[in-house]
């Protein structure tokens, strides 16, 4: 019989590959679409549409699926997700029209959800002092985001993209029973069968939980959309081909997703709400620098008329992104730190509610940067956007925590269950 710390390792590492491969098939159009876009004649809202319709659907499911694995537990849950995905993503292989992608997407959206069962299924596993780590563990699976971004450009290259939903189908299958083989489950982390679904949601009248959506609109929601929209924005913007943008791209969401585990790390050490706040601040001088578009002007001196330029180059422009990849990896993490801090019963429910709202973010703010785009002509909107939406969280965050306390000193921190009473 597996020992108990065999059995947290075993659901940690088999959750967190299946989380992987979900969010790598969750992510499929960020890169299959750029040629689908090509083929269909689209625009720039259309494709944006195209990118985050499995989000929408991923994000919808979040709360029941989360509501589930507090009731039936997250190995029958999550086993399950994955085989009903399977189908819709090989026959993506198959659609020839817009509306067969858009169908096919919210399907294989499904996927997404996964997040909101194995986050409440592998926490559940560790003691509350460690829960922050092994939760940023779980969630270092946005990584399949990256590894979408290595794979997929290489086999639309080598093989078109019809052949890419197929291998994902493939992988998606394999994962799933391994999963099944590899994972336990206990009765005991399930809530109570007298606990009625009205007494689940009974939690999400409280105010913190709506702050913490808010907060994870951003951080998570934020890195979604960017992952989703930065292959074609390297490509549009500094006309690179796609399997460059994609490793540019990467750079983004390879840190968004593995670096989670240190943000989990640092959350239980120095207290969710520190490294939120930084979390903010970093993302919102970086967003600042980003959103600053490509201008040229014309000033008069006493020699003349005298052009200048302000224009990102790559490298920096990458590196930019690559500071905002690594601090949102923190910020998701903390975000759920507080959740298992403050609500150590609930954290199905709560997680489910934050994870739709931070994923309705992922499908909005893609369609909004193609609106945007559209109508005002200029690549940088997406970032004021997301800038703008930073600004509301730093400002929320101070009205309600950080007057309360001092976040540049540890001993003077909040205590669990004081923020936003």
């Amino acid at each position: 019989m597996a020992t108990q710390r065999r059995k947290q390792i075993s659901v940690l590492v088999m959750s967190t590959l299946a989380f992987t491969v979900c969010f790598a098939a969750w992510m499929l159009f960020a890169v299959i679409g750029i040629p689908i876009k090509e083929q269909l004649g689209l625009n720039e809202t259309q494709f944006g549409l195209l990118a985050a319709t499995p989000v929408l659907t991923g994000s919808l499911v979040r709360l029941p699926l989360g509501m589930w694995t507090d009731r039936f537990g997250g190995r029958v849950v999550f086993f399950w997700l994955m085989i009903s995905t399977i189908a819709p993503i090989y026959l993506i292989s198959h659609a020839t029209a817009y509306w067969h992608f858009l169908l096919a997407g919210l399907f294989v959206g499904l996927a997404g959800g996964s997040f909101s069962v194995g986050i409440a299924y592998a926490a559940r596993w560790f003691e509350r002092r460690n829960q922050g780590f092994a939760m940023g563990v779980f969630g270092a699976g946005n990584s399949g985001a990256a590894v979408t971004k290595f794979v997929a450009p290489v086999l639309v290259v080598t093989f078109g993209w019809q052949f890419v939903p197929q291998v994902f189908a493939i992988a998606m299958l394999v994962t799933a029973l391994a999963f099944w083989f590899f994972t336990y489950d206990d009765p005991a982390h399930r809530v109570s069968s007298g606990v009625s679904f009205s007494d689940q949601l009974r939690v999400l009248r409280d105010p913190r939980v709506w702050k913490y959506c808010q907060y994870y609109s951003i951080v998570f929601g934020g890195y979604v959309a960017l992952a989703l929209w930065m292959t074609k924005y390297y490509v549009s913007e500094f006309g690179v081909g796609i399997e460059v943008a994609a490793l540019l791209a990467a750079c983004f969401s390879l840190p968004g997703g593995v670096l989670r585990a240190v943000g989990g790390w640092f959350s239980d050490r120095y207290g969710a709400h520190r490294v939120t706040w930084w979390v903010m601040w970093v993302s919102w001088i970086c967003l600042f620098l980003l959103s600053y578009p490509h201008t040229e002007f014309r000033i008069m001196t006493v020699d003349g008329p005298k052009s200048f330029e302000i224009h990102h180059n790559v490298w920096f422009f990458t590196v930019l992104l690559f500071i905002v990849g690594v601090a949102w990896a923190f910020g998701k993490a903390s975000v759920f730190k507080y959740i298992s801090d403050e609500f150590p019963r609930d954290i199905g429910a709560v997680s489910g509610i934050v994870g739709l709202v931070g994923g309705l973010g992922g499908f909005l703010l893609p369609i909004m940067f193609g609106a945007l785009l559209d109508l005002t002509g200029v690549r940088s909107s997406a970032f004021m956007l997301l800038y703008g939406v930073t600004w509301v969280s730093l400002t929320w965050m101070y009205w309600t925590e950080v007057r309360r306390t001092n976040v540049l000193h540890p001993r003077e921190g909040l205590v669990p269950g004081a923020i936003g009473k």
